[in-house]
Order: structure tokens, then C-alpha cells, then sequence
């Protein structure tokens, strides 16, 4: 098939080697990869012979190859180096490659998303992104597109409309609604990378990235209501395990690691981010609140009958007792003592931490969609107050 852009010729590759250089060059040294520089590209020579163009080439052939798509990912979202140029210069450099394979795909599936996030409007409308808008953001990259799109990218759209309906993180992560998406991209093949396919998967890409800040930020709402409401039950600790947090893990601290979350998510967008933590944190408030409530509960159902219970005529044995009691002088009571009933303010938990229901209302399975990968996280520092973000 035609490729979407034309073939470099020499000076167009060693612009191009140039401007991506530099960023190479740092995730090597960010993510351990070993390779030795390129002598040619260190020179940055203007106009340099067609050995050194070649072995530039093959330099960056070779970092490709090293490089993974999360690594790219995690990098070019949380730097300041690559600006709007050197992004549509990285977008040519992988649409020029031949053969594409699936990482190859994936990787301009992601720059495609990233691009499109950085010169599109911050308040623009959903309903404003339509394919004509976004393929004229696009013209710097691929030229002028034709707006005829084939029917099988209105699947697209389906997709989109499902994420919508999501009510939480963890239905986006784990309905099925990313696998949809993922599925109508491995099934385009070849067809993926037709300047009108491109531009409707950045345009799906960037809708479902916003649903997805939406789902966040509405996760991370809900865990700092929660904590406010387990506070008012006087409860100060919480079994957060699950989450990859301790049996006893303070409710302050919580907050603290929630408001720092809400600061980096609104920042960036980045895939690198402990989703699962967010999600797993989320299932631990929401089912310690189920069984903060129960004292409450327990003691709304108990009022009625103690209230029965204290208005009822005595019995005769206790009715003689007290007429025993009153001819020797002892005050006695006509009412019976209601049950004691256990404090909704202070349930017994309330000492130590809340510790989750054997089931879940939240299932997390162990791997991550590969849209919304969880990448990064092990080295994830929850003390640090932006976790994931490069100082």
C-alpha cells in the first residue's frame, strides 16, 4: 500500500535525525538503554556526507527497536523537550518506516493522541471534534486528508459512546469498552494507517483520554467524600492493602496522596500513573463505609422495639417485686432498660483500622489495557507529593 507520507530524501532524514536526537539521546539515559551515542548526530554537523546520514538512520533503527511504547509514553508526558515541531517530526519518522509492525502501530497510535492534546484548544467541546476539525489540525503531519471515511471506522464512534456511559474507572479499565477499541484497530491491518484512519483514531483517542480524566476525577471525588464521611464516623485508620497501601494506613495520609493525584491527573494525562491504586483505593473506602453504616443501621432498627419495650406493663413477677421493693422503701423503675445498642459515631473498628469485606464491590484483574497501561509503577513514590512526575 501507498505509505501516508512520502519517502525523506537525504537532507529531510538528517533534519529529521537531528530533531529527534536530543530526545533519544534522554530517554537512553532516563530508561537505562544501552547504545553508544552516535558520533555523526553528536557533531550536528549542517551538511554532512551520505555514510553519516545512513549511520544516523541506523542509529535511531536501532533505538526504536529498544525503545517500548510505555517508555515512550511515560517520557513524552512527563517532559518540557518535545514541543510541537519535534512532535510531528517523531510522527514522520515512525509513518516513514517500512514494514510497520504492531509496536510501530502503537507507537503512532499514542503520538497520534499526544499530538492532537497539544494543539487542540484546552476548552474545546467534545461535539467541536469532529473529522474535519482534527484532520486540519493534522496537515503539518499528513497534507491534506480526504474526508471520506470508510464505514468500518464508525465503530469508533460505538466505542466512544459506550466509555460515555461508564460510571467509573474501574467499568472503563475492566467492561470490556477499551478491549472494543483495541480490537477494531488490530482488525484495520494495514488499513490503520491511511491518512483518514489516522486522523480518526487520534480523534477516538483523544475522546476516550477525556472520558477517562472525567472517570478519574470522579474516583478521586468520590474516595475524598468517603474519607470525610469515615472521619465523621470517627474512624482515623483504614486496611488499604489492596491498594498497595498498609493495614493501617492513616485517613490524612490518604487525603494528602489523593489531592496529589488530582493535581497530576489534571496536569497530564499519563498512563504511567497507579490506576489500579486508584481503583483498588476507592473499592477499600467505599466497602469501609458499608460497615461504618451498620452500627446506624443496627441502632434505627432497635430504637422501635426498646420504645416497646419501655412503655409495656410490667410482669407479675416484676410487678410484685416492685410492690415488695416500694413497701420496704426502695425506689424502683416501671421500665425496662432498652438493649444497649453499639454507637454509629464510635463503632467498635474505630480503634484500629477498617478492614474490607472478604468480596469486593470493585474486581481489578491483573493485567492493564494496553490504551491505559499502568507502567512506572513500581518505582511510584505515594510520600512524594507529585508521585510519577519528573522534578
Amino acid at each position: 500500500m501507498t505509505s501516508s507520507v512520502p519517502t525523506q530524501d537525504l537532507a529531510a532524514q538528517w533534519s529529521t535525525a537531528r530533531k529527534l536526537y536530543p530526545i533519544y539521546a534522554e530517554l537512553a539515559r532516563e530508561f537505562v538503554i544501552e547504545l553508544p551515542s552516535c558520533a555523526g548526530l553528536e557533531t550536528q554537523q549542517e551538511q554532512p556526507e551520505r555514510e553519516i546520514v545512513e549511520q544516523a538512520g541506523q542509529w535511531l533503527a536501532q533505538m526504536d527497536e529498544k525503545i517500548h511504547v510505555h517508555q515512550l509514553r511515560q517520557f513524552l508526558q512527563t517532559t518540557a523537550l518535545v514541543d510541537q515541531e519535534r512532535m510531528v517530526a517523531l510522527l514522520q519518522h515512525f509513518l516513514a518506516q517500512s514494514p510497520k509492525n504492531d509496536s510501530v502501530r502503537d507507537k503512532i497510535d499514542f503520538l497520534l493522541v499526544q499530538y492532537f492534546s497539544q494543539v487542540a484548544p484546552s476548552q474545546v467541546d467534545d461535539n467541536d471534534v469532529d473529522v474535519a476539525y482534527v484532520a486540519q489540525s493534522f496537515e503539518p503531519v499528513l497534507g491534506p486528508v480526504e474526508l471520506k471515511s470508510p464505514v468500518w471506522l464508525n465503530a469508533l464512534d460505538r466505542v466512544v459512546e459506550s466509555a460515555r456511559r461508564c460510571r467509573s474507572l474501574d467499568e472503563l479499565l475492566h467492561g470490556g469498552v477499551l478491549e472494543q477499541g483495541r480490537k477494531v484497530k488490530v482488525q484495520a491491518g494495514d488499513l490503520f494507517f491511511l491518512p483518514i484512519a489516522l486522523v480518526a483514531f487520534a480523534r477516538f483517542g483523544y475522546l476516550m483520554r477525556r472520558v477517562f480524566f472525567r472517570l478519574m476525577h470522579d474516583d478521586l471525588n468520590a474516595i475524598l467524600d468517603g474519607l470525610n464521611q469515615l472521619e465523621e464516623h470517627g474512624i482515623a485508620m483504614l486496611d488499604c492493602r489492596r491498594a498497595q497501601f498498609s493495614a493501617q494506613e492513616p485517613i490524612v495520609r490518604l487525603r494528602m496522596i489523593c489531592q496529589s493525584w488530582k493535581v497530576m491527573f489534571q496536569a497530564e494525562y499519563s498512563s504511567g500513573q497507579p490506576l489500579r491504586m486508584l481503583v483498588d483505593l476507592r473499592a477499600c473506602v467505599v466497602d469501609a463505609m458499608s460497615y461504618a453504616a451498620e452500627p446506624q443501621a443496627e441502632a434505627s432498627a432497635s430504637a422501635p422495639a426498646a420504645a416497646t419495650k419501655s412503655v409495656a406493663a410490667p410482669a407479675p413477677a416484676k410487678a410484685a417485686a416492685a410492690a415488695a421493693g416500694a413497701r420496704a422503701g426502695i425506689k424502683s423503675s416501671t421500665t425496662v432498660p432498652p438493649k444497649p445498642v453499639r454507637s454509629a459515631a464510635k463503632p467498635a473498628a474505630a480503634a484500629g483500622p477498617v478492614a474490607p469485606r472478604a468480596k469486593a464491590k470493585f474486581a481489578v484483574v491483573d493485567s492493564s489495557p494496553q490504551e491505559f497501561e499502568v507502567s512506572g509503577a513500581p518505582e511510584w513514590d505515594p510520600d512524594s507529593p507529585t508521585p510519577g512526575k519528573k522534578s
